[in-house]
């Protein structure tokens, strides 16, 4: 790779810190977003995101690769193909422009090789029918027949923002039904015992709930906090 000062303007080509042990990232992949997102604050995650893979059971866990690209224009995405190893995420900041697609079927064949483990992308997909069947997962901001071009400018592995979501290079992207969410690389392994402590409660709260032997006091105590005569 080139040293800093040597890139044209508006191009810069990375590589991605991979610091998240592989151990910790498998300990993710049965994660839920919600319950990410319950134990980092209720407040982070993607925005305006659709789900183009039928199969919603085939979620996303993975490093980010991410790709800053001009509107319409994807040919630093096919540089970052090049670059992507097994299980990495593809993070596309597209400017949430939906004039031109930025990547498609011709794309998934490559990212089906290379066993990409799927995209998000702040912009525009097309050939839907190809990412139905679920063989890619691809969250994006919504779709057209337009293609792009392949001009540039655009860097790889740079802080981008994503759909509202900040995401770093080799940050832990999550995937699922229920949306996409970003989880820093810095904070991946004090997160999952969190998260882990987190799943436990629920099944008790689940468990409960099917029993009919819900503790009343878990809402009337906080209704009372609130000054209601409970």
């Amino acid at each position: 790779m080139s040293t800093s000062g040597e890139w044209p303007q508006g191009y810069r080509i990375n590589e991605m810190p991979r610091t998240v042990p592989d151990s910790v990232l498998r300990s993710f992949v049965d994660v839920p977003v919600a319950v990410a997102g319950d134990c980092m604050g209720r407040s982070l995650g993607a925005m305006g995101l659709k789900a183009y893979h039928n199969n919603l059971q085939q979620g996303l866990c993975g490093p980010a690769l991410t790709v800053q690209v001009r509107p319409g224009d994807n040919l630093m995405i096919h540089k970052a193909l090049m670059m992507a190893q097994p299980g990495d995420i593809i993070v596309i900041d597209g400017g949430g422009d939906l004039t031109q697609a930025l990547i498609g079927g011709l794309m998934r064949t490559t990212a089906m090789t290379k066993k990409i483990g799927g995209f998000v992308i702040d912009g525009a997909i097309r050939d839907l029918v190809e990412w139905a069947d679920g063989r890619v997962p691809v969250f994006a901001k919504g779709h057209t027949h337009r293609g792009p071009s392949k001009e540039g400018p655009g860097q790889i592995n740079v802080p981008i923002a994503c759909a509202g979501m900040v995401v770093g290079p080799g940050d832990l992207i999550l995937g699922d039904a229920d949306g996409v969410i970003c989880i820093p690389a810095d904070e991946v392994e004090a997160l999952l015992p969190r998260v882990q402590a987190h799943l436990k409660k629920e099944q008790s709260i689940r468990l409960a709930n099917e029993q009919g032997t819900s503790d009343p006091e878990r809402f009337n105590a906080v209704l009372r906090a609130k000054g209601l005569p409970v």
